[in-house]
């Protein structure tokens, strides 16, 4: 341009097309501009290059998209032919052969190459457009290579809302569709299947903005993103995009490692080979409508109403049985002892019938209590306040030698009766007991808040990074709320709470009325029944609220990383039942806060050693078992002697006196064991141990927290089970309200484990294996599987809880002096 004149923007276009359409001329030198749908074919080198230009005009009130599919039959890869395609607002440009990398560096070719362009924006609805696409075609190369172009125009580019559309993409022929949220719709789930599981593919969500990413690559640069087997979901909110539309791009990958697939072993290995048409995948996409927002509303009022009947139905029992029982005699909450099989009103109580032949009855021993002296309500010390005393240790009753020496004697008895084992004085065993609920409180908060600030981390580097492969959701059935990208697991938790919240509140009122009792010096309080030690239910209480608040936690984001959160407390729940089970019967020699807290410390760092190492190490599983067995043996022979077996200071001693103990008993001599049902008992709660540790070594199952659980409830149901049965043994009774807490138990347990084995993903497996499993929602449209195994495990522990409550309300008006010790 001489002088520095700027051409008009008409002659400039008018030049260029000139130019194309020299470039693309024919045999005999005619013009030949480019046309849609025609392939063209010709050489290129490096004094010879060409350009097409291609003119359509847009139609009004659509997006018009274009494809462009390039060949070129050369691998060589120091000459590859270059593309380049402008278009009004952007450059789009690639070679042939497109190279992709894996692991190792190793590297695909294609000669095969098929994109997309930006589409341009949608001309108003009474006019038209004009668009121009030019495409370069060059190389490098000193000697003609052939190549082919074609270019098309796309007919179904953009997506319907609830239709199918079925497509074929590749590493080097992806695909990208446009979708417009329609006006009554406010969000909506794409779904992706395919018959087959490889090759690996990624689905990407990405908002109308040009380049669009579809590359291996650079796929991961911009939007939403998962990858994808044989099935994928993405859950889009209107929100999120302001222009009311997105584009749906759809990724396969060059390998198969992401997905599950064969790792590549080495670096070596057909690095010139072409690979074309041997990764195409066949997909289809829909596009469905999400739940609207009155869904979440009845969501959250189904939730929370069906936990307040719990409240409801609990008001009932109590006014029921207030309005029952005699003014005169005050029962604790739930009890059914008084209402359910009548009171005699006699100075005498009640006292429980042995059965000819039992072993309980065989000696009497209400005149050998070890010179314990029951005293009166009318004095003693018994009769006192319930006030703790800051100068009353239990220290002062296990320090002394003719207590040791008397505990010695009564606890190694043949025949132990509720009196032998409940010597020691109210206040201090209760104050004991209190330490459970605050040293749980304490442990709640301290491990709650870090990991509230983890899993919020986690959701953060979701939403900033668009990479959903990092939370295992089922994506079928994932609502999202705010920052929350699946709300309804979060919500279903909320069943833990209330019921957590309820039971503290029934154990409270128990309480309560057992202090008033206390200072009626009711006869029924102070010498019958079970003794009232409320501090295990209270830290119970606290253990299913905190499930429910670490189980949310988790939900946020599960993953390997974190599945300890929804297991942690699951541990403390199972063992504090075990403990709570065992100090009915034992109140004198149950574990200390601090050790039970300690041991339950111990299984959390080998839950967590065991998600670390215990997938292919069988060192890992060698030391597990070994120690398994060892604490089964040592815990055994404790109960067995009744907490008065001595160790001294070796405690290679007590595994010694065990043996010995079995060589003479069960070999030398062959006799009866001392303890018979407390043999049997330790015997099958062995053999169960050992079983478990077996499997673990030889299975090694990946899910080691679930396997830890596990061990913990077929432990605490064994001795459930060994609990009910000699209770009933004894011809104890079971009253109306714990048998209908048992039942219920069972039903919802029933219940509850069916839908928890209904897996919907799993973190043991790659993101894309795990969608595999995701299923769409099962009740009210907003809850799957597992919200249900939420609801129902909340209920189901609840009545547990309950049961151990409730299940020895028959003997408040037994002598515990005519009690069995099992």
């Amino acid at each position: 341009m001489a002088g520095g004149a700027t051409p008009a923007p008409g002659a400039l276009l008018c030049a260029l097309l000139w130019v194309a359409a020299a470039a693309v001329a024919g045999p005999e030198g005619n013009p030949a501009p480019g046309a849609f749908g025609r392939l063209y074919q010709g050489n290129v080198n490096i004094s010879a290059e060409r350009v097409y230009a291609f003119a359509y005009r847009g139609q009004p009130g659509q997006v018009d998209a274009v494809r462009v599919y390039v060949n070129s039959s050369s691998e060589n890869l120091q000459y590859p032919v270059l593309f380049v395609v402008r278009q009004q607002k952007g450059v789009l440009s690639w070679q042939v052969p497109l190279i992709f990398r894996g692991l190792y560096q190793r590297t695909y070719n294609y000669q095969e190459v098929s994109r997309t362009l930006c589409p341009s924006e949608p001309t108003p609805e009474t006019e038209s457009s004009d668009q121009i696409i030019f495409v370069d075609v060059a190389s490098m190369a000193p000697f003609n290579i052939a190549y082919e172009l074609l270019v098309t125009r796309l007919e179904n580019f953009q997506l319907e809302t609830n239709k199918a559309f079925n497509f074929t993409a590749s590493p080097s022929q992806p695909q990208y569709f446009l979708y417009k949220f329609p006006q009554d719709v406010d969000s909506v789930i794409i779904k992706v299947v395919s018959d087959a599981v490889y090759p690996c593919s990624v689905v990407s969500v990405q908002d109308i903005v040009c380049p669009v990413y579809d590359l291996d690559h650079n796929v991961e640069f911009n939007g939403v993103y998962q990858s994808m087997t044989k099935q994928a979901a993405i859950t889009v909110q209107r929100k999120d995009f302001p222009g009311e539309q997105f584009f749906v791009v759809f990724v396969i990958k060059p390998e198969d490692y992401a997905c599950g697939g064969s790792v590549p072993s080495s670096v070596h290995g057909n690095v010139n080979r072409t690979w074309n048409l041997q990764r195409t995948k066949n997909l289809q996409v829909t596009i469905v409508p999400s739940v609207k927002k009155s869904v979440y509303v009845q969501a959250m009022f189904f939730s929370f109403l069906s936990f307040l009947s719990f409240y409801l139905g609990s008001v009932v029992v109590a006014f029921v049985h207030y309005i029952s029982i005699d003014v005169k005699l005050i029962v604790p909450f739930g009890s059914a002892s008084m209402a359910g099989s009548g009171i005699m009103t006699s100075s005498q109580p009640i006292t429980a019938s042995t059965p000819e032949g039992s072993s309980y009855g065989a000696i009497d021993e209400s005149s050998s209590s070890g010179g314990r002296q029951f005293s009166s309500p009318e004095g003693g010390p018994r009769a006192g306040s319930d006030t703790d005393s800051s100068v009353e240790e239990e220290s002062d009753f296990d320090t002394m030698p003719e207590i040791e020496s008397d505990k010695n004697i009564i606890r190694t008895k043949v025949f132990l009766y509720l009196s032998d084992l409940s010597r020691k004085d109210r206040r201090i065993v209760s104050k004991k007991y209190k330490i459970y609920f605050w040293n749980i409180i304490t442990i709640a908060v301290f491990y709650a808040l870090p990991v509230i600030q983890l899993v919020i981390t986690y959701q953060t580097v979701v939403n900033v990074t668009g990479n959903q492969d990092i939370c295992y959701y089922n994506f079928l059935c994932a609502h999202p709320l705010g920052v929350l990208s699946a709300f309804n697991n979060i919500l279903s938790n909320v069943g833990h709470m209330l019921l957590g919240f309820l039971f503290l509140l029934i154990v409270l009122r128990r309480d309560i009325l057992h202090r008033r009792a206390m200072e009626m010096k009711d006869v029924y309080t102070l010498d019958y029944g079970i003794p009232k030690h409320f501090g295990l239910f209270y830290a119970m209480g606290i253990a299913l609220m905190m499930e429910g608040v670490l189980s949310a936690c988790y939900h946020v984001c599960p993953n390997y990383s974190n599945f300890q959160f929804d297991t942690s407390f699951m541990y403390m729940i199972a063992g504090l039942c075990m403990l709570k089970l065992y100090q009915t019967r034992h109140p004198d020699i149950n574990a200390s806060a601090y050790s039970a807290y300690a041991s339950f410390a111990v299984v959390i760092c080998l839950a967590v050693l065991g998600v670390v190492f215990g997938k292919n190490d069988i060192w890992f599983w060698v030391i597990f078992s070994i120690i398994h067995v060892l604490a089964s043996l040592a815990l055994s022979t404790q109960i067995y002697y009744m907490g008065r077996f001595k160790i001294g200071k070796c405690y290679l001693g007590m595994f010694r006196r065990a043996v010995m103990v079995l060589y003479t008993d069960c070999i030398q001599r062959c006799s009866r064991p001392m303890y018979m049902d407390r043999m049997v008992l330790l015997i099958v709660g062995n053999l169960v141990n050992w079983s478990f540790a077996v499997f673990g070594l030889v299975y090694r199952p990946r899910d080691f927290a679930s396997y830890i659980l596990g061990i913990f409830i077929c432990n605490l149901l064994l001795y459930l089970a060994f609990y009910i049965i000699m209770k009933l043994r004894s011809s104890e009774k079971l009253l109306p309200i714990p048998m209908f807490c048992i039942v219920a138990t069972a039903v919802v347990w029933a219940a509850a484990l069916y839908f928890f084995f209904q897996t919907l993903s799993s973190w043991e497996e790659t993101p894309a294996e795990s969608r595999e499993k995701n299923r769409p929602c099962i009740l009210l449209g907003f809850f799957d599987d597992h919200d249900v195994w939420h609801f129902l495990s909340a209920a189901a522990l609840f009545f547990s809880f309950l049961v151990l409550l409730t299940l020895d309300d028959d003997l408040d008006v037994v002598r515990r002096d005519k009690i069995p010790v099992f």
